[in-house]
């Protein structure tokens, strides 16, 4: 009799814990991605890919590994998504003058339209999910996801 107790007492507890900051992270991601889908639906192409243009926007000439890790998708589906993005003509492949085997990958001038085309209405998307914070505090939000993001970047994946 102890032992339903016990258990029902463990039940009640895991009932009541709040969700881990891990869990909250995560659901704010799903959140934006399915947002970013629909915004992005008209164009054919997905949340994720459009994560990797604007890294290329950001950092030019990245490699195939290079821009799998800063779009934070596997190696696998970034050749995949490589694929895809330079058939629509969004981005283009060179060799690197320092690495003949490599390939360094650039946004097109299509790719750079597509992208200012949706500025807009990213910011806009962004400032709803903001919407409720201070300055002050989306700075500090920024800061602790950033340092978040830090400490977890040496952690090897299992």
């Amino acid at each position: 009799m102890g032992h339903t107790a016990s258990s029902n007492d463990r039940s009640t507890d895991v009932m009541s814990r709040r969700p881990s900051l891990l869990y909250v992270v995560k659901q704010v991601e799903l959140a934006a991605r399915s947002r970013m889908d629909e915004l992005l639906k008209p164009t054919g192409i997905t949340a994720l890919q459009y994560t990797a243009l604007t890294v290329l926007r950001r950092r030019d000439g990245l490699s195939s590994a290079q821009l799998a890790r800063n779009s934070f998708v596997t190696a696998q589906s970034m050749a995949d998504m490589i694929t895809s993005l330079e058939r629509r003509g969004l981005i283009t492949r060179r060799r690197d003058p320092d690495n003949r085997r490599a390939l360094l990958i650039s946004l097109t001038d299509a790719g750079h339209e597509l992208l200012t085309a949706f500025d807009e209405e990213m910011d806009a998307l962004e400032e709803r999910m903001l919407a409720d914070l201070t300055q002050r505090q989306r700075r500090d939000l920024e800061a602790y996801l950033n340092r978040c993001r830090t400490a977890l970047s040496d952690v090897p994946p299992h």
